[in-house]
């Protein structure tokens, strides 16, 4: 068994897909497709379910999975002990992300960590529809990310951890012709009856909202749901329902008016979660050690 069958495993295991795998590994189809026969002949044994529409792994490739992952990781353990006698940072850094990180200016982070490190490749990752933070801590745990950005109110799951990074409160956002538009601050008891624009379940400002509105005793009507804050302006400009946006998020103009809201606590949280089961890799450490820094 070879280390690249195992990675042509993994990719593909993880992409769900033979034509996206070999273009994460920069190869052919057709030599992702040998490398996994050849796998599939020694181990005797089908790894993979293959059908016109997707790729599945079968029993042994579940198995196999966390077990091929595991080897990679020494491999690059090992190759990381190297580049620090060496002097150097090299490899893959798989960073995932939110569709908004409040007051964190990712590509700037990016573009520093890049200079900083230019031999590292940054692949990244933005939540998928309907997945959210949830999404990403599964991928997170599961090996396919070094680290993310994520926002869920509490303790972290099990096999990750987490630090906070920065809050941003969720200030109401509704049309300029609104009944609402002229008050210098509302309550959420002023807000009874009215459609909301929300994330879905599973998104961090939409368990903060929830969880506010729980904790005050009232109900809600989600009317649409979102998976971008740029979208959720749109909705409310066109008279679809009000939202809760993060502050900062929606450009002022004439349209829109966006007040705060007193007596709740709507502070939207953004935290880096790195892997509690497992080392973090040299990159993912100097990724690390760079967070801070803009945030001071």
């Amino acid at each position: 068994m070879e280390l690249r069958q195992l990675e042509c495993f993994v990719a593909v295991a993880e992409e769900s897909s033979f034509t996206r795998a070999a273009a994460r590994l920069h190869v052919v189809q057709s030599a992702v497709s040998a490398t996994i026969a050849a796998l599939e002949g020694e181990l005797h044994t089908r790894l993979l379910e293959r059908t016109s529409r997707r790729v599945s792994l079968s029993d042994a490739g579940r198995a196999l999975l966390p077990k091929a992952r595991a080897a990679l990781d020494a491999v690059r353990d090992a190759r990381d002990a190297v580049d620090d006698v060496n002097g150097g940072v090299r490899g893959t850094l798989r960073v995932g992300t939110l569709s908004s990180l409040g007051m964190i200016d990712l590509p700037a982070l990016l573009g520093r960590f890049h200079r900083e490190h230019p031999a590292v490749s940054v692949r990244l990752a933005t939540a998928a529809s309907g997945g959210g933070s949830p999404g990403l801590l599964d991928a997170l745990t599961e090996g396919r990310l070094d680290l993310a950005f994520v926002s869920i109110p509490g303790s972290p799951p099990p096999g990750a951890q987490w630090r906070d990074l920065t809050t941003t409160p969720l200030d109401l956002v509704v049309p300029a012709g609104h009944r609402l538009a002229l008050q210098s601050r509302v309550a959420l008891g002023d807000l009874a009856g009215e459609a909301f624009i929300d994330f879905p379940s599973g998104y961090g400002n939409r368990a903060v909202t929830d969880r506010a509105f729980a904790a005050a005793g009232l109900q809600r009507h989600v009317a649409i749901e979102i998976t971008a804050i740029g979208a959720g302006a749109d909705f409310v400009r066109h008279g679809l329902g009000v939202a809760l946006l993060p502050r900062g998020s929606t450009e002022p103009g004439a349209d829109l008016v966006s007040l705060p809201i007193t007596g709740a606590d709507l502070n939207w949280p953004i935290s880096l979660a790195t892997p509690g089961n497992r080392t973090p890799s040299a990159a993912a450490r100097a990724f690390e050690r760079l967070v801070d820094q803009p945030l001071r």
